[in-house]
């Protein structure tokens, strides 16, 4: 890399940057006109024609061509007219046009621009008077702002506030820059401040003195701190950020503006009671200035609309959970959190009740399941598909309650029990898990479940969750009554038995099966289309409705659907009802015997029903051989029965429970583990104790800061050389033996892509109107052209693109040089460069989902990409690891199931993206022989997501990187070889 000349001029980049205020978007197929029609409608045109003369010129000169020859046409007919139009799109003009000659001075004509912005500066308008000073904001050339001085500070003296406020920003900008030109603009600005009355001119002329003399600025609020809070809200910010500086600064004047702080908690606007709370808790950790931010976060969350501030808020609030004292006085803002819930967001309800299930204790937390009972309620009402999400959300919350506070469950169970009918699957089975937990664990509320269970059995309206609640009953069942209504509910669910010899007497009229249809035959005269009469029987009609099974009763139903999962699932459930019958009864064998004959019974009218072609889909032999397993267990039913049935049951629910629990452990280790590591005498803060991990939000409590740093106490931080990681990533775009060299720096910004290019004139020759010309392909869309150059022999210049990204899939930019050479007949000259790739890598970042969103996504998603697994890896897990790292996506397997090994492995990932999308990933790989450590592995990864695109880039992604892995070869086909070979 030492060989690479052209990295010496690396540190001069900087300094062939032009300023850039105006992007304004031109069409490719744009057509220009020529100058000489330019100069045409400039001289003779009347106002309308020269303003779109003017503006084309506008573009012609951001698109690099050049414009000297008619900047006099442009004083001569533009600068003395009235038009407003024209005048405003003449200081656009004067911004971009280039205003010196080749050898860096300034064009003469300059000085007739500069004679007419001085009689603007006086004009009687005060709407021309203001642009002009927006637009003295921008020039950069001394010379040309100097005789412009005593008009600048005569529009301080405006009578309107709109001239005045932007000669305080002129000034500002003049002295920033040019501080020879003004050098007493401190103290001008600050006499003007005393004596303004506007809200917007003392804003800027107090962030002016913010900014260039605190001191000045700190004797102006010293003298008004008492009327603070009667200021405007523009005022009121830039207040609170002076005072933030300065107690950062200087740590002791923290006791004289610390209550200006506080009052200013109760502005009017919304972000100064935002910035005024962040910048409260950085100035003290007493529980009083936690307690009153945290109120005015939690305020400023219920009272505004945007879901996007709700948000922001939350995450302060979450940040403020981080210390000790801040998590001690949220712990007893939990109530006036739960307010938050009132919001219309589902991400917003999502965050508030994660940090109320955190922050409940004992001494709350039955006012809060009151609050989600109310809130369940009001959510029943609601058939929305962010009302279903949120209801999942509650139940979620109340179950995590529960387990956590077992004393108000109680209370919990019956309202949980409703939703087990509900119109969405996924809230019931959340019920369902809540409440085999709350069964397993907590046996004092086993009456009640049960109880609720055995009353909303019949009116459960999904076959999953009917056989799941019959699972439940049958396991836990242990009493001979609670028994038998468990089998007369299933009796009931099912109808009529035998179920074959029922449903054939009800088709063939024998007997009517919805009972109370009476067979009268009523007939009654309808009129037909051509205006004839016809009849019709009202018992035709009712059988028809019959027959459609609309009455039926749900078991029967499922199973006339042909869904005869449900009947092995029953089978199992039935199983162990006779286990714990036989278990209470065990001196009584002819109860047992005549139990497990009505379970036969049942079991064999389902599957006689399977193979009778009445359903809509015969029953599979899957569930055939399931169902008469246990036919034979009940008719041999043995003392084993009650161990295989009962206790291993029980076991194998303590290890799936145990292992969720310690799932969620592990995901929540992360975030513990910085609040666990405070000392334990936090309270009286000893600077000397202190962890550095307690700055809240980036925003760092320096006072602490400052005072380490005095007494050399500091931590030493490595420096981050910024250079060395910028040139890592340049991408070589042209030869060495080029005309121009050139290579990019691509740096990555969320949406944008910003490509820092630099070129090298490697001729003897003076290369002029050298482009950058870019295309994109993908969802790229290139924001602005690159303004041409001219470059010397061996000269060097870096020009800077920018590209706006509109999702994740793997972009190409293609580019090309064209220049001219000073003197040459030729045509022009073009360098084609090498195209540069954007990685989606940079946009995605690893996800997380629970196994129940992990299935819906796999189910939703309607694109899937299949990648075959070719590596020379030869470890399972390290496969696996390799693929996390590689696509950025997350395991989702718990570890205790990827542990081992077996010569097989199968995993879930999971990935999102910054523009909202999700991406998951199922990889199931084996050994081609498992008792060869160095056998290949072979196997599948199946990547689903939304848009196609984020599949097709994800897999190939995968592939790229099992070419690019270095090792030993592989075993492959012999097809793979030749691909490889070509590629």
């Amino acid at each position: 890399t030492s060989a690479r000349i052209p990295r010496r001029y690396r540190p001069k980049m900087s300094s062939a940057e032009q300023p850039c205020y105006t992007l304004i978007h031109v069409p490719t197929d744009t057509e220009f006109p020529s100058e000489q029609q330019l100069k045409e409608k400039f001289e003779k045109g009347d106002d309308k024609a020269r303003v779109e003369a003017l503006k084309k010129l506008i573009l012609m000169c951001m698109n690099g061509d050049k414009v000297q020859n008619l900047i006099m046409f442009v004083i001569r007919f533009c600068l003395p007219s009235n038009d407003h139009t024209l005048k405003k799109l003449l200081l656009n003009f004067w911004e971009v046009v280039p205003k010196t000659n080749p050898q860096g001075k300034l064009l003469q004509e300059m000085i007739l621009v500069c004679d007419a912005y001085r009689k603007d500066l006086q004009h009687p308008n005060e709407f021309v008077r203001g642009s002009t000073l927006r637009f003295l904001c921008k020039l950069k050339e001394p010379e040309l702002i100097e005789p412009l001085m005593p008009a600048i500070r005569q529009c301080l003296e405006h009578r309107h506030s709109y001239v005045r406020r932007n000669a305080v920003c002129a000034i500002f900008t003049i002295y920033r820059n040019f501080e020879f030109l003004i050098p007493d603009a401190p103290e001008v600005v600050s006499t003007f401040l005393e004596a303004e009355q506007d809200a917007s001119c003392k804003r800027n002329a107090f962030m002016m003195l913010l900014h260039v003399d605190q001191a000045r600025a700190l004797d102006f609020l010293s003298n008004c701190i008492e009327q603070v809070t009667t200021f405007g809200d523009i005022l009121q910010l830039i207040i609170v950020e002076l005072i933030y500086k300065v107690c950062h600064a200087n740590p002791l004047e923290r006791q004289r503006f610390i209550r200006c702080v506080y009052n200013l908690l109760q502005s009017s606007s919304g972000a100064v009671r935002y910035e005024a709370a962040g910048t409260l808790v950085t100035l003290s950790q007493a529980p009083a200035a936690i307690r009153a931010a945290a109120t005015a976060y939690i305020e400023l969350i219920v009272k505004e609309s945007d879901n996007n501030i709700k948000l922001i808020v939350l995450d302060r609030l979450i940040e403020l959970r981080q210390t000790s004292a801040g998590e001690k006085v949220l712990q007893e803002l939990v109530m006036d959190i739960m307010r938050v819930l009132t919001a219309p967001g589902l991400e917003v309800r999502k965050k508030t009740l994660s940090l109320s299930l955190e922050l409940v204790s004992s001494r709350n937390v039955e006012d809060m399941v009151m609050f989600l009972k109310k809130e369940i309620a009001k959510s029943g009402n609601e058939n929305a598909d962010d009302a279903s999400k949120y209801r999942q959300e509650l139940v979620r919350t109340l179950h995590t309650a529960t387990i956590k506070f077992p004393d108000v469950a109680v209370s919990i169970v019956p309202v949980l029990m409703e939703f087990l009918s509900d119109e969405s699957e996924q809230v019931a089975s959340y019920v369902l898990q809540f409440v085999r937990e709350a069964i397993h664990k907590l046996p004092h509320l086993k009456a009640t479940i049960i109880t609720s269970l055995l009353d909303g059995l019949l009116f459960i309206q999904k076959p999953k969750i009917l056989t799941a609640s019959l699972w439940i009953l049958c396991t836990f069942a242990d009493t001979n009554e609670t028994i038998h209504q468990v089998l007369g509910l299933v009796k009931k669910s099912l109808g009529e038995l035998p179920i074959v010899e029922s449903e054939l007497r009800g088709v063939e009229g024998q007997e009517n099966v919805v009972p109370g249809v009476e067979e009268k035959k009523t007939v009654r005269p309808m009129v037909t289309a051509d205006g004839t009469y016809a009849t019709q029987s009202a018992i035709s009609s009712s059988l028809s409705s019959c027959k459609k099974g609309e009455d039926r009763p749900p078991l029967r139903r499922f199973l006339l659907d042909g869904d005869f999962f449900i009947a092995a699932s029953l089978a199992t459930s039935l199983s162990k009802l006779a286990a714990n019958h036989a278990k209470l009864n065990s001196d009584r064998k002819k109860q047992i015997n005549l139990l497990n004959g009505q379970l036969i019974y049942i079991l064999g009218s389902m599957v006689h029903l399977g193979k009778s072609g009445l359903t809509k889909t015969n029953m599979s032999d899957d569930d055939v051989d399931r169902v008469m397993t246990t036919i034979r267990v009940l008719a041999d039913y043995g003392a084993e029965m009650e161990e295989t049935m009962i206790h291993k049951t029980r076991a194998s629910l303590e290890m799936l429970l145990s292992s969720q629990k310690g799932e969620l452990r592990v995901g929540e280790s992360g975030e513990k583990k910085s609040r666990d590591g405070v000392q334990a005498d936090k309270t009286i803060l000893f600077t000397q104790l202190a962890a550095r991990g307690d700055a809240i939000g980036g925003t760092e409590n320096m006072f602490d800061l400052s005072l380490s740093q005095a007494l050399g106490t500091a931590n030493k931080t490595a420096k981050f050389d910024f250079s060395s990681s910028k040139l890592g990533k340049v991408i070589q775009l042209a030869g060495f033996s080029d005309p121009i060299y050139a290579e990019a720096y691509v740096n990555v910004n969320q949406y944008d892509i910003v490509l820092d290019v630099l070129l090298v004139n490697q001729t003897a020759d003076t290369l002029q109107n050298v482009s950058l010309e870019l295309s994109t392909v993908g969802d790229l869309k290139l924001v602005d052209k690159p303004t041409p150059c001219t470059l010397a022999p061996a000269d060097f210049a870096n020009i800077k693109a920018t590209v706006k990204v509109a999702s994740t899939e793997n972009g190409v930019i293609f580019s090309m040089i064209s220049y001219d050479v000073r003197g040459a007949a030729s045509d022009r000259n073009a360098v084609y460069l090498q195209d540069i790739r954007i990685d989606i890598m940079d946009y995605i970042v690893p996800g997380t989902a629970t196994d129940a969103e992990f299935r819906k996504m796999w189910s939703d998603f309607e694109w899937e990409n299949k990648v075959a697994v070719h590596t020379s890896i030869t470890h399972l897990r390290e496969y696996i690891d390799h693929l996390s790292k590689v696509t950025n996506m997350k395991i989702l397997t718990p570890e205790s199931a990827l542990d081992g090994s077996c010569g097989f492995m199968a995993a879930n990932l999971c990935a999102h993206s910054i523009f909202g999308e999700d991406a998951i990933a199922n990889v199931s790989i084996e050994k081609a022989n498992p008792l060869e450590e160095t056998s290949p592995i072979h196997g599948h990864i199946r990547i689903r997501a939304k848009s196609q695109g984020m599949a097709l880039t994800l897999g190939d992604k995968i592939n790229v990187a099992q070419r690019e892995r270095k090792g030993p070869k592989p075993v492959v086909l012999p097809q793979q070889e030749v691909e490889e070979e070509m590629e």
